[in-house]
């Protein structure tokens, strides 16, 4: 998969996080999104930082902060090791109220102390009022198909091996569990190297 610095593909996260359609629509450029989150901070954020979570933060704040957005409402569900709490794993359930649906969205972060990286893991589960074959059809024209069951299709692009589009049937729609992956992240405001001193 191709990611910048950041260590996220806009790609993946756009088609497994954003919105309630199928996926966000424009481009589809290979480029980092861990740029600063917006200034209001969500309820996961607010969350993980109150209980001492520091490591890997930015990344939960950044893929928090593009998972809420457009949402008229959220709320989140933690759990984390008490014990050692920037250490540990952290799981999160976030249920969002949009004006004509509602989407429950997971974000995993598990932190490598010894390498000073995070492995991050986002799913955003929602109801498409649609067969999943018309869906396939029209949102994901050049994905792999891998059929589990008869009602359970996988698809993958080739060019993003870690981020897939699940597609249950469920009549009389679909539902639709987009997952995505990044491990080993590192924070490049944290690995950046410092700036060469002014001559004077």
């Amino acid at each position: 998969m191709t990611t910048n610095a950041a260590g996220f593909s806009l790609r993946s996260l756009h088609a497994a996080l954003a919105g309630v359609a199928m996926f966000a629509a424009g481009t589809a450029a290979a480029q980092g999104v861990l740029a600063a989150p917006a200034p209001a901070q969500d309820t996961l954020t607010r969350a993980v930082t109150s209980v001492g979570v520091k490591r890997c933060l930015p990344a939960v704040s950044r893929l928090a902060t593009l998972t809420v957005q457009g949402a008229r409402a959220h709320d989140v569900l933690l759990d984390w090791d008490r014990a050692r709490p920037d250490a540990g794993p952290l799981f999160s359930l976030i249920g969002l109220e949009f004006p004509n649906a509602g989407v429950a969205a997971s974000i995993t972060a598990v932190p490598d102390v010894a390498n000073n990286t995070c492995t991050v893991a986002a799913e955003r589960i929602s109801v498409a009022p649609f067969t999943c074959a018309s869906i396939a059809q029209q949102e994901l024209p050049g994905y792999q198909m891998t059929r589990l069951l008869p009602i359970y299709a996988v698809y993958t692009d080739p060019k993003e091996p870690t981020s897939s589009v699940s597609l249950i049937d469920s009549p009389p729609g679909c539902l639709v569990i987009r997952r995505f992956v990044e491990y080993n992240w590192k924070d490049p405001a944290a690995t950046a190297a410092p700036a060469a001193p002014v001559r004077r």
